[in-house]
């Protein structure tokens, strides 16, 4: 006979029977929704902390592929831990929700992320810091949600147990990879996803049924943690894809300088004088464009808008901006332009507009980074190049800022150059910033230049005259 309150759970293997006499306080409905939430917010909580380290990290396969790596692995170590648990399910499972609730509130916060890239550096220790403080014991706290559950869940198989409990929980990280990424972020921004998570932590730890004064006013702690850090005052405007911030600068003769920074990095700079300020590297290509090239009513692409200052008050071409963050005209016209931004604006990735826009245009304005010198991985191969070549005009030029060592002598300088001049042939290559470190670099390209062979002059068979008359 079974006593009061718990239930048989038994399975078969082979001609053996195990009965483990364990408490049935929630009904399968119960168990599968809690499970679902475990799911929902671990990569919730692997979604948000991959938006938040961009602004300090990058996008970059190199940041992206470790997070989720370091992610993994306490995630398994969860599921070993969970697998050796042997009573006091549903109180360690509730507790294990409350504290991952507040790590997700408080932690994954980007006041918290922004102080811990402030405090600590280099940033790669930050975020070693980050990943060892937040994302991993968040991981191997929802890690043991399943093995620890399944003891409860009433199937005559262990297979079938486990099978249902991995259902749910992959079902809840399906949803909450969509649901986070293309709804709450674009529309609600990533404080609310962040919100999002721990509110669910805190609805699976009620569920489990261990309701007392203590875990209400963990609860009651945790929510009011969450709301401070959501709601402190941040100079950061934030989009699913980017943090940006406009802050007054210190230019010598310029009225109301203002500089629009994208992920921590400068994007455009502007004032209020006449003429007008700009960043260097936009002063030259307009310079490039208007004066050197003298266009007048040709199209000009631009990938990647940054503050929309290349077309500014410049109504003798046609602009047409593509970026990927929908949000950057409207936040750069209202927070740093203060006046409509010339020119079309298409959301897109520039990737896939260059590989599937069948418009052609005069121009092509390279100027793509996720943060400080660092331009998306496909947005650097030979392909992505051939992309800006289609389309170009027959006689059209591809102008591109790099940011690159300025005596472009490490590997990433050459073999980016390399790349660009496999596709277009020699380009004209222009380092504006020779004294410093790193360095805008302008690359221009022309599409009538198509690559060919070269060979070396030596003094044994010296074809330069030859070439020379070749070359008239």
């Amino acid at each position: 006979m079974h006593r009061p309150g718990y239930r048989a759970f038994g399975y078969s293997a082979g001609c053996h029977r195990l009965e483990n006499r364990v408490p049935n306080l929630l009904s399968r409905p119960l168990l599968f929704a809690v499970v679902f939430i475990e799911g929902f917010a671990s990569l919730g909580a692997e979604v948000i902390a991959l938006r938040q380290i961009i602004p300090h990290m990058g996008s970059s396969i190199v940041v992206t592929a470790p997070t989720i790596g370091f992610f993994l692995l306490a995630l398994a170590l969860g599921y070993h831990t969970g697998a050796k648990v042997a009573d006091n399910y549903l109180a360690l499972v509730a507790r294990n929700f409350l504290i991952a609730a507040a790590l997700t509130g408080a932690g994954l916060a980007g006041v918290t992320v922004d102080l811990i890239f402030a405090a600590i550096g280099p940033p790669l220790l930050a975020y070693l810091v980050f990943m060892a403080a937040v994302l991993c014991p968040l991981a191997w706290l929802m890690g043991q949600t399943v093995p620890i559950l399944t003891n409860l869940m009433q199937h005559r198989r262990t297979g079938e147990a486990s099978g249902y409990a991995l259902y749910y929980s992959t079902l809840g990280s399906f949803l909450s990879s969509l649901l986070l990424s293309l709804l709450i972020m674009q529309w609600l921004g990533v404080s609310a996803a962040v919100a999002l998570c721990a509110l669910l932590l805190l609805v699976g730890a009620a569920l489990l049924g261990t309701r007392n004064g203590r875990t209400a006013l963990a609860s009651l702690a945790v929510i009011a943690l969450t709301l401070v850090c959501s709601a402190w005052p941040r100079p950061e405007i934030e989009t699913a894809y980017a943090s940006y911030t406009v802050t007054p600068v210190d230019i010598k003769g310029a009225i109301n300088p203002r500089a629009f920074k994208n992920n921590n990095s400068l994007a455009s700079l502007i004032d209020e004088g006449e003429p007008r300020h700009y960043t260097r590297y936009v002063h030259h290509i307009r310079r490039i464009l208007l004066e050197d090239l003298a266009f007048r009513e040709r199209r000009i692409l631009v990938l990647g808008a940054g503050g929309f200052t290349l077309s500014h008050r410049e109504p003798d071409n046609h602009y047409t901006y593509v970026d990927i963050d929908p949000a950057i005209r409207r936040i750069a016209e209202e927070k740093f332009l203060g006046e409509a931004a010339l020119g079309e604006f298409i959301v897109d990735d520039a990737r896939h507009f260059v590989a599937s826009s069948e418009r052609r245009f005069d121009a092509v304005v390279v100027d793509v980074y996720s943060a400080h010198s660092s331009i998306p991985g496909h947005l650097v191969t030979r392909e992505f190049w051939q992309g800006t070549r289609r389309v170009l005009t027959a006689e059209g030029v591809m102008i591109a800022n790099l940011i690159l060592d300025s005596r472009l002598e490490t590997p990433y300088a050459r073999n980016l150059l390399a790349t660009i001049e496999s596709i277009y042939g020699r380009c004209a290559v222009e380092v504006l910033h020779r004294t410093q470190p790193l360095s805008n670099v302008i690359v221009i390209c022309h599409n009538s230049n198509p690559p060919q062979a070269t060979s070396l002059y030596v003094d044994e068979r010296n074809a330069v005259d030859f070439d020379r008359l070749r070359s008239h």
